[in-house]
């Protein structure tokens, strides 16, 4: 029995600018939507004090780092998608999809495990001190506990995505983040009968909501009517098929977690100069990262347009649409890091009230990158074409290059061996910034990434595939 679709726009032809606005302002709202859950917890967390914004901060970059392992496997299924999609080859779609999620099941389950166990031991070795490492370690293993529910989301969100529509998630998101907005208070400080959790509670919180928006999610995808149709006979694992997404997804979990690592790693030697620099770094990245939500909107939208135009064999086309993303995405980021520079103040006193050296340091951190904001919607935005393309290895490649040679090293050196002490951390991001976006943006010129054929072998078995088709009343 045939199943009605939704009626999805055709990407591979029509304006290339309306294209990318078309879907990268829901992604950007639903980004905006995705980062009020961190912006909820952090305002709600600092009524307790800068030792409770601190085990935040200190946790988050381990939970980011943990889910990035295994979120980037998620992007093979999306380029994948989006591939097949720009070929009109729906059963593939479907296949892949199923796919795409027993993955990512199984995966959540094995990252969920590991990183309850480890968040005692991390956070000890990132120099907790005694008055942040309880609260730190609860709100760590609480988020590990909920990680299937929030990849469960995150995969239906971007095989979504893969296929063009970018509205329905965004309305999930739009629900649950308005959920999290009284279940975050309710449980931080608890209400009648539900106890107070405390740092904890901005984690129940947003479990909550995440298994919630994950539910929907599966529902919409079993239904077959938003452009993918998971069933039964295609959720039995297909090692060929998880193969050659793992080799496609691999270097996307690295490129992801090098990024988490490196607000790991930077979180480490933020830790060697006290509770007061924490709390600003945790702050000032925490901005950053709504900041930049339009560069990962644009980001996202032209890795879906450039996958499904070079699926349909538009290569030239594909090529536009990245050079016309990174102009977009350069000027908008230079005005908003203007902006940004001229009100840091404001907007640090809104999460820290009272907290007078905290804000000045969080701050100085804000106004120092402000201006390469650009450049980071530039390297974002290239990137996007990249992985479209399947050329996941080269964005893994320019994330390692920004951390291991230009960020952190510049880092260390300046605020271990001059006198610039916390402040050297904060400028080696924009030096840091400056330096990718050159290497991004030579690698695009050279021109090897538009010649990646990944859909040019058949990855669904041929029984499974025939099945699908009789089903489908192709044949």
């Amino acid at each position: 029995m045939n199943t009605a679709r939704k009626v999805l726009p055709d990407f591979t032809k029509g304006p290339i600018t309306k294209a990318l606005f078309s879907l990268s302002v829901p992604i950007v709202f639903a980004n905006i939507l995705q980062t009020a859950y961190q912006l909820t917890d952090t305002f709600w967390v600092g009524r307790l004090g800068k030792e409770a914004v601190a085990a935040v901060s200190l946790s988050f970059p381990i939970i980011f780092l943990m889910i990035s392992l295994g979120g980037g496997l998620a992007i093979a299924g999306t380029i994948l998608v989006a591939q097949y999609k720009g070929k009109q080859d729906t059963a593939q779609v479907d296949y892949v999809a199923a796919q795409t999620l027993l993955m990512m099941f199984f995966t959540s389950i094995i990252v969920s495990i590991i990183g309850f166990f480890i968040s005692e031991p991390v956070m000890k070795f990132m120099g907790a001190t005694p008055d942040v490492l309880p609260n730190a370690v609860k709100y760590m293993q609480i988020s590990f506990i909920g990680l299937v529910f929030m990849f469960g989301y995150f995969v239906f969100q971007s095989l979504m995505r893969g296929v063009g529509d970018v509205s329905t998630p965004t309305y999930i998101v739009f629900g649950t983040v308005l959920l999290n907005l009284v279940l975050d208070p309710l449980f931080i400080f608890g209400y009648h009968s539900i106890p107070a959790f405390g740092v904890s509670g901005a984690a129940v919180a947003t479990i909550g909501t995440q298994g919630i928006a994950a539910a929907i999610g599966l529902v919409i995808l079993f239904s077959g009517k938003y452009g993918i149709h998971l069933k039964k006979q295609n959720l039995k694992i297909d090692t060929v098929l998880v193969k050659k997404m793992f080799l496609l997804g691999f270097p996307s979990s690295i490129d992801q977690s090098t990024r988490a690592l490196g607000l790991t790693i930077m979180s480490f030697l933020v830790a060697s100069f006290g509770t007061v620099t924490v709390a600003a770094y945790g702050i000032g990245i925490r901005i950053l990262s709504f900041v930049i939500i339009p560069a990962l909107g644009l980001s996202m939208a032209t890795s879906t347009l450039v996958g499904q135009n070079i699926g349909a064999n538009k290569i030239d086309r594909a090529e536009k649409i990245a050079t016309k993303s990174a102009g977009i995405s350069f000027m908008f980021l230079t005005v908003v890091g203007f902006v940004t520079f001229v009100l840091a103040k404001q907007i640090v006193s809104a999460f820290l009230p009272g907290e007078t050296e905290t804000i000045a340091a969080a701050t100085q951190f804000i106004r120092i990158m402000a201006f390469t904001f650009g450049l980071i919607g530039v390297q974002q935005t290239v990137n996007g074409a990249f992985t479209g393309s399947g050329n996941t290895v080269i964005t893994m490649i320019i994330s390692i290059v920004s951390l291991w040679v230009f960020q952190f090293p510049l880092a260390y050196l300046l605020s271990k061996h001059t006198s610039l002490m916390s402040s050297g951390i904060w400028y080696a991001f924009p030096v840091a910034n400056i330096l990718s976006a050159i290497v991004a943006i030579t690698i695009f010129k050279k021109g090897n990434w538009k010649h990646t054929k990944i859909t040019a072998s058949t990855i669904v078995e041929e029984e499974v595939f025939t099945e699908t088709k009789i089903e489908e009343g192709l044949q």
